[in-house]
């Protein structure tokens, strides 16, 4: 068996499954934030006449409409935390991040569960080894008020990187680059990132992979497993007890796969994905010179510590290009803490960066950071639709952080490798 199909097995109580099999499984852990959560299930719940299956096993989290803006904002946030009070949600977090983040930095995110979320994006979770799928409103719904839900066991792809990335490459130029050669219609598909590659990155760079298989159209992403994982999940006080059975998840010699994919890592350069769609990738040359309004790090996918470390490699000791906006909003607020303390946010904000709330804001079309008609953007998120962040004119590129900041101080998409020479790691 494949990696996603011994984890399904498990919470649907069988020694095997096969891919195409539907099959009712028991969650692990369900959560939404304040746009897909409580306002949307109370309706129904009430309606049905039930409450949450187990409140210690949804969880909460406001991320969009952080801070509120307007009165509306604030009445929904209002009703997130009165819901999360009166039905006993402990784990509810409010206003300290993005849930894909803030749930993992909490130690909820356990190898082998199954997670259902409500909210696109909620693959990133399969960078720790879990089976974890976007659901819509009503069928949140009904998994907070039973435990369950019925699935349809996924086709893997399966693709493995070799070879060490240039300085300057990262995850994020591996997933657009994906979604050029793979495209976006891969539903019904489960992707497993393997090889040396992958084995070697760290936790926060797995997460780009798995956040993204969102882009890809697959129901689901995954890493399986390893020393890398468990080592995270101690130093945040979560270990898992049983290692060699998170270990024993791994994919079997044969298992079967709908297709494998095989690339150098040490041959790729620096992706950038033109609008309005992450799969209108080229290498950052194809884009060279695009004079840009705004750059924004930003979003679950680009905003970690770790991206903002990568934009300061790039901006420490240089300045803003005039004319030109660095907008910077932290996925979390242990993201900000950490880069204030190791002298990340110094070299940001001395090079001109603004600061703003953590939350997915501009990356949701929400919040601070939306564009005008006809501005440009580079932005370190995930899609780029057209409207999503702003004016149907504007026009938003992705990149990663890398990218992004080497975009901001020259005023123009450019290579960042060349800003990163003689920079010290």
């Amino acid at each position: 068996m494949t990696l996603v199909e011994k984890i399904i097995a498990r919470a649907a109580g069988r020694s095997s499954v096969r891919a195409g099999e539907i099959v009712t499984v028991d969650i692990d852990l369900a959560f939404a934030h304040d746009s897909s959560g409580p306002r949307r299930w109370a309706p129904m719940l009430e309606e049905l006449g039930v409450g949450l299956w187990d409140p210690d096993r949804v969880a909460i989290v406001s991320d969009h409409y952080v801070p509120a803006v307007d009165a509306e904002s604030a009445s929904i946030l209002k009703f997130t935390r009165d819901f999360a009070a009166a039905h006993g949600v402990k784990n509810f977090f409010d206003m300290v991040g993005i849930c894909h983040l803030v749930l993992p930095e909490h130690g909820l995110i356990r190898p082998g569960a199954v997670i259902a979320g409500g909210d696109s994006h909620t693959p990133m979770a399969g960078a720790f080894g879990t089976y974890a799928a976007g659901y819509g409103a009503t069928d949140m719904a009904a998994i907070v008020a039973t435990g369950r839900t019925w699935l349809s066991v996924p086709k893997t792809i399966r693709i493995e990187w070799r070879g060490a990335f240039a300085d300057g490459v990262a995850a994020k130029d591996v997933m657009l680059f994906l979604c050029r050669e793979l495209g976006l219609d891969n539903a019904f598909k489960a992707v497993e990132y393997a090889g040396p590659t992958v084995e070697a990155m760290g936790m926060a760079e797995r997460l780009v992979l798995c956040n993204m298989a969102a882009e890809l159209g697959c129901e689901t992403g995954v890493v399986a497993p390893d020393a890398v994982t468990f080592d995270y999940l101690r130093e945040i006080g979560a270990p898992v007890e049983d290692e060699a059975g998170a270990l024993a998840l791994a994919s079997d010699a044969d298992a079967r796969y709908a297709a494998r994919h095989t690339f150098d890592a040490s041959a790729l350069e620096p992706q950038i994905a033109a609008p309005h769609s992450p799969d209108r990738t080229l290498p950052v040359s194809g884009h060279q010179g695009v004079k840009i309004d705004q750059a924004y790090i930003g979003a679950c996918v680009g905003a970690k510590i770790e991206d903002l470390r990568m934009a300061a490699r790039v901006l420490k000791g240089r300045k803003v290009a005039p004319g030109t906006r660095l907008l910077i909003a932290p996925a979390s607020a242990r993201t900000t803490t950490e880069a204030s303390a190791d002298g990340t946010l110094h070299a940001l904000t001395q090079a001109g960066a603004i600061l703003l709330p953590s939350g997915c804001g501009a990356c949701a079309g929400m919040g601070a950071g939306l564009l005008a008609e006809g501005e440009t953007c580079i932005s370190s998120t995930n899609r780029n639709f057209k409207g999503r962040m702003g004016a149907k004119s504007a026009n938003v590129y992705l990149g990663s952080p890398y990218s992004v900041a080497a975009a901001a101080v020259a005023g123009h998409i450019t290579d960042p490798r060349a800003m990163l020479e003689g920079v010290a790691p």
